[in-house]
């Protein structure tokens, strides 16, 4: 079985236009890049009605016959009357004429849109986000881009963990505290 061999560029239109190089994993990556590299996956284009108009015009990245050339795909997206991703509402119960539920809305429009999954540089990723527990403590407006990279972010912690002294079934003897010994 082939790996998948993945663009290494800074943004998703540079991946799919002119990469640094391509790279199946993130050391052989790092060093096409010269720096740390993260994954990402990231919608390009313009959106489709249908999935075969986007097809018809994303077929040779979509239906590459080699193994390691499907680092794009199509996916179906819902949207709103002004084109943003939609949001789905919780639907109240009506309890009415002996139904519990109201009639279903009408189906969701939807548009195709190409993703690319990528090897991006640390360097390129902008500006790093805020922890979440500093933005809220701000009492500032967060703007929704800040708060985009922030539930994107990996969590990290305040401090480093400090190490365990003692594991989670293990006891200090009161007698001796310098002594552990297993707690059964």
């Amino acid at each position: 079985m082939n790996a998948i061999l993945y663009p290494v560029a800074a943004n998703p239109e540079q991946a799919l236009s002119r990469p640094q190089g391509r790279a199946a994993r993130e050391r052989e990556a790092r060093a096409t890049a010269g720096e740390p590299v993260t994954f990402a996956t990231e919608t390009v284009g313009p959106a489709f009605a249908t999935r075969e108009a986007a097809l018809e015009a994303f077929r040779d990245r979509i239906e590459a016959f080699a193994a390691e050339d499907r680092y794009c795909q199509l996916v179906e997206r819902v949207v709103t009357e002004a084109g943003r991703p939609a949001r789905m509402s919780p639907v109240a119960p009506v309890y009415e004429d002996g139904r519990r539920w109201p009639d279903p809305p009408a189906p969701p429009r939807t548009v195709w849109r190409l993703t690319i999954s990528y090897w991006r540089p640390v360097s390129a990723a902008g500006a790093e986000a805020p922890q979440a527990r500093v933005a809220r403590k701000a009492e500032a407006e967060v703007s929704p881009e800040t708060l985009r990279a922030i539930a994107r972010a990996p969590l990290k912690p305040v401090k480093p963990q400090q190490p365990l002294d003692i594991g989670l079934f293990e006891t200090r003897l009161p007698e001796a505290p310098h002594i552990v010994v297993p707690d059964e």
